[in-house]
């Protein structure tokens, strides 16, 4: 179907050459996309002076762009081992072998096109599902296939609805009196409109050519009617008064047209859309079942590889918005077309670079509540086959069309009804029970909420007398549930749909809850910086009476709560909380408290539960001015203490903190001067903050004197500098580098100075 499927969406002239040189020519033809005169003369070259790798592979291209791909097969063989074979041969050396039924060897070939192109989404899909073949022809069948009996040896594909019992389709055959009108693609007749009247059966009766003024005299191609029948959106080759109109490149591109339907269902006021351009093709198109979206095929640039599918907005007016690609999820570097969005949102639609049987395969995309299509189905078989399988249409919720050159056919591509025998979406359901933590007894009338990725409840139902709920969930996406009851304290559980194993229909998540037992513990966690709750931090709670452990993660509300079974009025407390989350420093902090009345005791309202980002130097953290000195002196000053009490607090507040405070000097006095007097500053300063630390190992001393001077003010010896005062003050500095900030989960316990109230 190659032959049709890229006629219709890429259209070139027949061209006539003068050159001497055959194999010129030939490469002529080629570039013009006219294969078949290419093909031609490649094959009368095969073994002359100029047969060459590369021009069997253009040879073997021009095979499997008119479809033919036993030939295809034959020249890229013969050539797929040579150095000048691309990328490109060995994928459609790959796709080849398919369609010729050649699953393994096909496969092998694109193990090796992956290796290639290993960020291609198809490389990347390959070897993602190795197993996709037993996949896909493994699931049941979702409709049933009848060929059509008015299908002949020639083309004919489509089945488009014109409203009634009409049913129009493209075909090259030939009519009465037609004028014989050649393609140089694949040296067939140009495509016309034909419409027939649909049977019980969904056969067509009465076929005939549309009116001539509904043809023009090149290329026709794809159609939808809008919902309320009123207008056609048709693809049309480029054309200016009769004749065909190319781009820069000399290839004639597709265009889309629109026109207004009459009471006799005649086409009349013909017009281009806003979306057409000479330099790219534009067609296929299908419209939503509220007329306001209209989805079509393009290969216009910034797309993903071949042709690609999109969307645009339909105003009131008919104006059509800006095209939209429909992104990777549907896309890919292959050729991706024939879209057709059925009333249930549901977009059908062709590809031959997402994971099939050969060819072009069917694809369904399910759309979720919110119009997002987020479940790709490859329909299989009996729809899928290794040829080309393409424009399926549906008419109503079950009877459709579908077109495909399979090899059980009459003729070239030929149209096939279709009846879907099962249900196109993917039913999830999600069950679980609601219990009491502790008893394990079911909780009844407890209310559960379905949350989804955006923090929405987008259901709510409540247990049953067996604590039982259930939700139905949309495949690809993250769900949070979230369970309430009278005297306990709310849970919630985390479920995903996303990449769930083949066969999957039913999910479970049990939800148990905690008694409020009159006593709790809340905690809140935030970012210094913003004052936000901190969201993922382990969160590391152990009971210093009983040894208990208990680690969590903070959800998006950055808190915890912990309900105190164990405990009763005027117990003491104390508890020991070790806080830890990529990028922010550790921490460990001691709660003790006496519970002298019931309720909830908020932790952070007595002892600081703030996180600071991770850092390498204080200085990045708090406000240090610089530490100064006497002259030759190195007694710490009241001034200096000031700023090294900054340095307690911090160290104070990360008791597992490591600091190497390092003094440094300018350049002036000799160097073992200045190294010797940095090193009894750095030494001082260090021995002050030690003074009022927990665990005063944890930082030290060391002077660099002049070693690491931060610009080129060196006055050394015989160097003599001519640096400004300004720039020796930058030289003369104290850091405060971290080295380390520990395991919040060893080494610290009880650091806290609380107390328990007596």
């Amino acid at each position: 179907m190659k032959k049709t499927l890229l006629i219709v969406f890429t259209f070139c002239a027949t061209l006539t050459f003068g050159q001497s040189v055959r194999l010129a020519e030939a490469d002529d033809f080629y570039n013009l996309i006219a294969y078949a005169s290419a093909a031609d003369i490649y094959s009368d070259l095969i073994g002359s002076e100029v047969d060459s790798p590369t021009m069997r592979a253009k040879l073997a291209d021009c095979f499997y762009q008119m479809g033919e791909t036993e030939k295809a097969e034959t020249y890229y063989q013969e050539m797929i081992q040579s150095t000048e074979a691309t990328s490109t041969d060995v994928y459609q050396y790959a796709q080849s072998l398919k369609e010729n039924g050649k699953y393994s060897l096909s496969d092998e070939w694109m193990g090796k096109f992956a290796s290639l192109e290993v960020s291609d989404s198809r490389s990347i899909q390959y070897i993602e599902n190795k197993s996709y073949l037993d996949d896909i022809i493994d699931q049941e069948a979702f409709f049933n296939v009848n060929h059509l009996s008015m299908n002949t040896k020639n083309t004919e594909f489509g089945g488009y609805p014109l409203g009634g019992d009409k049913i129009c389709f493209i075909s090259d055959r030939r009519v009465k009196f037609g004028t014989k009108r050649i393609h140089s693609w694949n040296d067939r007749n140009y495509l016309d409109f034909f419409s027939g009247s649909r049977t019980e059966t969904n056969d067509l009766t009465n076929v005939e050519m549309r009116a001539r003024k509904d043809n023009s005299k090149f290329h026709e191609g794809p159609l939808c009617l809008t919902p309320d029948g009123s207008m056609v959106y048709f693809t049309r080759n480029n054309i200016s008064k009769g004749s065909l109109r190319r781009n820069v490149d000399g290839i004639q591109n597709l265009k889309l047209y629109t026109a207004t339907v009459d009471a006799d269902g005649h086409w009349t006021n013909v017009q281009e859309t806003s979306l057409n351009s000479r330099e790219y093709s534009v067609g296929h198109p299908t419209v939503s079942a509220d007329g306001k979206t209209l989805y079509f095929t393009s290969d216009r640039p910034g797309g993903f590889g071949g042709a690609d599918i999109y969307k645009c907005s339909i105003g009131t007016d008919g104006a059509l918005g800006e095209p939209e690609n429909l992104g990777k999820d549907v896309n890919t570097e292959g050729q991706d077309m024939f879209p057709w969005i059925n009333k249930e949102g549901i977009l059908f639609y062709s590809s031959d670079g997402n994971l099939g049987l050969g060819g072009l395969d069917v694809f369904a995309m399910i759309p979720n509540k919110g119009g997002e299509f987020t479940k790709k189905i490859n329909l299989g078989e009996p729809i899928n086959t290794p040829k080309d399988d393409f424009a399926l249409v549906m008419l109503d919720e079950t009877n459709g069309y579908l077109s495909s050159n399979r090899t059980s056919g009459t003729g070239n591509d030929d149209i096939y009804s279709i009846l879907l025998t099962r249900e196109l979406k993917v039913n999830l359901t999600l069950n679980g029970v609601i219990t009491d933590v502790r008893s394990k007894e079911i909780l009844p009338g407890a209310a559960v909420d379905l949350v989804n990725e955006a923090g929405e409840v987008i259901a709510s139902t409540t247990a049953d007398d067996k604590g039982v709920y259930s939700f139905g969930l949309e495949p690809e996406f993250d769900y949070t549930v979230k369970a309430q009851k009278e005297d306990y304290f709310g849970n919630q559980g985390i479920i995903s749909t996303k990449n769930l194993p083949k066969g999957i229909e039913e999910l479970e998540k049990d939800v148990a809850l905690e008694k409020d037992p009159g006593l709790s513990l809340y905690a809140l966690i935030t970012d210094v910086k913003t004052n936000l709750p901190l969201d993922s931090v382990i969160m590391t709670v152990t009971d210093n009476m009983t040894g208990e452990k208990i680690q969590i993660f903070t959800s998006a509300t950055g808190d915890y709560l912990r309900p105190l079974s164990d405990k009763k009025l005027n117990d003491r407390g104390s508890y020991n909380i070790n806080l830890s989350r990529e990028g922010f420093i550790p921490k460990v902090v001691t709660y003790n408290t006496l519970f002298d009345h019931e309720g909830q005791y908020d932790v952070h309202a007595n002892i600081d539960l703030s996180m600071d980002p991770m850092v390498t130097d204080l200085s990045q953290l708090i406000e240090i001015n610089p530490i100064n000195f006497d002259l030759n002196k190195y007694k710490i000053r009241p001034d200096a203490e000031v700023e090294l009490d900054k340095v307690v607090a911090v160290m104070n507040k990360y008791p597992l903190m490591e600091i190497e405070l390092g003094s440094h000097t300018d350049c002036r006095a000799s160097y073992a001067y200045n190294e010797k007097l940095s090193d009894r500053r750095a030494k001082a300063s260090a021995a002050y903050i030690k003074s009022k630390i927990t665990n005063p190992d944890r930082i030290y001393g060391k002077g660099y004197g002049e070693y690491k001077l931060l610009n080129g003010c060196e006055c050394e010896g015989a160097v003599k500098s001519d640096c400004s005062e300004e720039e020796h003050e930058k030289n003369r500095r104290t850091e405060f580098k971290v080295i380390s900030v520990g395991d919040p989960n060893v080494g610290v316990q009880n650091n806290s100075t609380d107390s328990f109230d007596d």
